[in-house]
């Protein structure tokens, strides 16, 4: 069925196509016909961050940034949904145009910029849907809140999130927030993580459930920030991180239309510097927290390829674009048989 939609949304903006897409899964759903789209998933489940997932193969943030397509997009097979990134306030983001197809290679560049209508409407988006599986929900900083003041809009999104999602992932590695990725840096991080895990006691106490706390950091770092960043996210007992968020490399797409708008590059040309992040993280947390692989996973086999490099389980976004809902079940029939690297205590 994808395929023959394909055509006529590539015609379209991006970002018209991206919103008409999620209205009609939607709408889909509400029919009863998601089963057009999707295909049957066997059970494969994975017990993850004191979470079990009846697949490992989930859906990355930034394709439902305000939770208004979540029963559509878990209909599709999903072993998980992820939505957001939100911020306290809503903000616009960038200037239109600011999403970019580069079908020659298989990858999309945006400079979106944190566009989304504020935590309090994704909170009434959650509400309304019947989705009972595991619920991410990625929080961020608002692009007019200072750099040194970033950890208080984390920790108010932490606060309004956390007695309604599954777990809570922490976006510092998104390139479209002026000087967001500053919070990477090793005393800034430091700070940060703190900050949040502090929090996140004070609200099992208050909820009386652990919500897991994730970390999503960028592909463009040297070994020596990726060890700085596994010691902090051990030392802080974080409880997952997700490898990785958009490159700025324009490595493989400089000549190709599009190829040089600013913004993160997505999909097949971020393939290898995720997982050589994937890689070097798993060499140093040696399992002491689980790692969720992303970026440029295209078919079956690059998801399988990140499993090998160490991560538990994998987010898609990219890849649906240009492979459709069958993407997701040909990713968890390759990883049906694999051995996770990742075993968590139960």
């Amino acid at each position: 069925m994808y395929s023959l939609l394909r055509p006529a949304l590539f015609r379209l903006a991006p970002e018209t196509a991206h919103h008409l897409t999620l209205s009609s899964l939607n709408a889909a759903y509400s029919l009863g016909m998601s089963g057009l789209l999707a295909q049957t998933i066997p059970d494969d489940p994975h017990t993850v961050m004191g979470l079990t997932f009846p697949n490992p193969v989930g859906l990355a943030a930034g394709l439902d940034k305000n939770g208004d397509c979540i029963n559509g997009l878990a209909a599709l097979g999903f072993g998980f949904i992820e939505i957001g990134t939100i911020t306290p306030l809503p903000q616009p983001g960038n200037p239109k145009p600011r999403l970019f197809r580069l079908p020659e290679a298989s990858a999309i560049i945006n400079r979106m910029g944190f566009n989304n209508e504020g935590v309090d409407a994704l909170l009434t988006n959650v509400a309304r849907a019947n989705y009972q599986g595991i619920l991410g929900i990625n929080i961020g900083k608002n692009a007019a809140t200072p750099i040194e003041k970033a950890a208080d809009d984390y920790l108010i999104c932490l606060r309004k999130v956390y007695a309604h999602a599954s777990y809570v992932t922490v976006n510092i590695s998104s390139p479209n927030t002026k000087n967001l990725r500053q919070l990477q840096d090793e005393a800034a991080l430091n700070d940060l993580l703190a900050q949040l895990k502090a929090e996140q006691q004070k609200l099992t106490d208050k909820h009386g459930k652990y919500v897991p706390i994730a970390l999503k950091i960028a592909p463009d770092m040297e070994g020596e920030q990726i060890t700085q960043i596994a010691r902090l996210l051990m030392q802080h007992s974080i409880d997952g991180v997700i490898a990785t968020n958009t490159t700025l490399s324009r490595e493989g797409v400089e000549n190709l239309p599009h190829g040089n708008e600013t913004g993160g590059l997505s999909g097949a040309p971020v393939r290898d510097k995720s997982t050589a992040v994937i890689r070097q993280l798993a060499a140093q947390l040696q399992g002491t927290l689980p790692i969720i692989g992303v970026g440029g996973i295209l078919n079956g086999a690059d998801a399988s390829e990140k499993i090998e490099a160490g991560a538990a389980l994998v987010q898609i976004y990219s890849g649906l674009i240009y492979r459709g809902p069958a993407l997701i079940a040909e990713c968890a029939a390759s990883l049906k048989n694999h051995i996770n690297p990742y075993k968590e205590s139960t």
